[in-house]
């Protein structure tokens, strides 16, 4: 597929993770109990087996040289925002999460050197570890990486926890933004989830990390750090569809001082939602979907992401390509909302 004159593009979440780190991923399914960390059981219990659809995924997430360098021109793209796959480092105790997000930062800096204009990355971080978490952020951000990732639920806490608000002012600081990535639910919600198998992609990722950019925004973090920027995929998963309702319950609540958890905000939740936030289209090649975001949030707040490998369907570039808007706002899309949002 040839490159549109008019644009580039550029995909924004697409995951990577090194073969060490998918085999800690076996050793933690093998030896912990079956009780421990339902979610992650289930979805990296089934991505380190012997499927097709596993060993296909595993095969590519795991590369960052000729078979992602093909696939990406076979589907026209020209950069990719590669960062570390859910779960990350974040199943792991502090210390060793900390030493594996160095590891994998490390080695993603090595191939963005190799292919300096096919790859760009956020950095891994151990937000279990909060003060190292920065270190290594800060150090990242020196080696040219273009903002963080975290991959939401912090085994089953969240980041509007004070405990982690030194990674948050941190990023705001920087002035880079925050990638709040899918995770599956944590073992406090991923019950009812599992029979139907909704707690991966199908659902269970936009519930829990909806959850989670939510809590950011009713704890008032915009308020207190106003130059923090979070990018999230999936079309926002799925709360650009709910911002009168959050703009009219919110209100509601604050009036009848219903919950300790919830205090007036400086504005209504819908404005953080276009002010901070920022989502993609990972995932959501789906024309209806993608024009209704650039409508209730506007054309600078969206922008492309693939979702590879776990959603690599060339032929959906198509479905990008045809949206009826102006060619100006799908340079946007594709290109210039990232060249922005991501200093690329």
């Amino acid at each position: 597929m040839a490159l549109t004159p008019n644009y580039v593009r550029i995909a924004t979440e697409e995951a990577w993770a090194p073969a060490w780190l998918l085999e800690r991923y076996r050793k933690l399914i093998a030896e912990k109990p079956a009780s421990w960390d339902p979610g992650f059981r289930s979805l990296w219990g089934f991505f380190t087996g012997a499927t097709p659809r596993a060993t296909q995924l595993a095969a590519r997430i795991q590369d960052l040289g000729a078979q992602r360098i093909a696939d990406m021109d076979a589907s026209g793209i020209a950069k990719q925002l590669v960062l570390l796959t859910a779960p990350g480092v974040q199943v792991f105790d502090a210390p060793t999460g900390t030493a594996l997000a160095r590891d994998a930062n490390d080695e993603l800096n090595s191939s963005m050197k190799k292919y300096p204009e096919r790859y760009a990355a956020l950095a891994a971080i151990a937000p279990q570890d909060p003060r190292n978490a920065v270190k290594e952020l800060e150090r990242c951000i020196g080696l040219g990486f273009k903002g963080l990732v975290v991959n939401s639920h912090i085994q089953g806490t969240y980041l509007d926890e004070p405990k982690y608000w030194e990674i948050l002012e941190a990023a705001a600081a920087l002035d880079v933004p925050l990638y709040i990535h899918p995770n599956t639910p944590p073992a406090s919600m991923i019950e009812p989830f599992l029979p139907r198998g909704l707690d991966g992609a199908m659902y269970g990722f936009a519930v829990e990390t909806g959850l989670h950019l939510l809590r950011i925004i009713q704890a008032g973090l915009f308020d207190r750090f106003p130059k923090l920027r979070i990018v999230v995929g999936h079309l926002g998963e799925g709360l650009p569809f709910w911002l009168f309702r959050l703009d009219f319950m919110h209100a509601s609540m604050v009036r009848a001082n219903r919950y300790e958890g919830v205090k007036p905000l400086k504005k209504k939740p819908s404005d953080y939602l276009k002010e901070n936030v920022w989502v993609t289209t990972s995932g959501m090649q789906w024309a209806p979907a993608i024009l209704f975001c650039q409508q209730v949030l506007g054309v600078d707040r969206v922008l492309y992401a693939m979702d590879y490998p776990y959603q690599f369907v060339p032929e959906e570039v198509k479905v990008t390509d045809e949206l009826p808007i102006p060619d100006a706002d799908k340079k946007k899309l594709y290109q210039t909302n990232a060249e922005r949002v991501f200093r690329l």
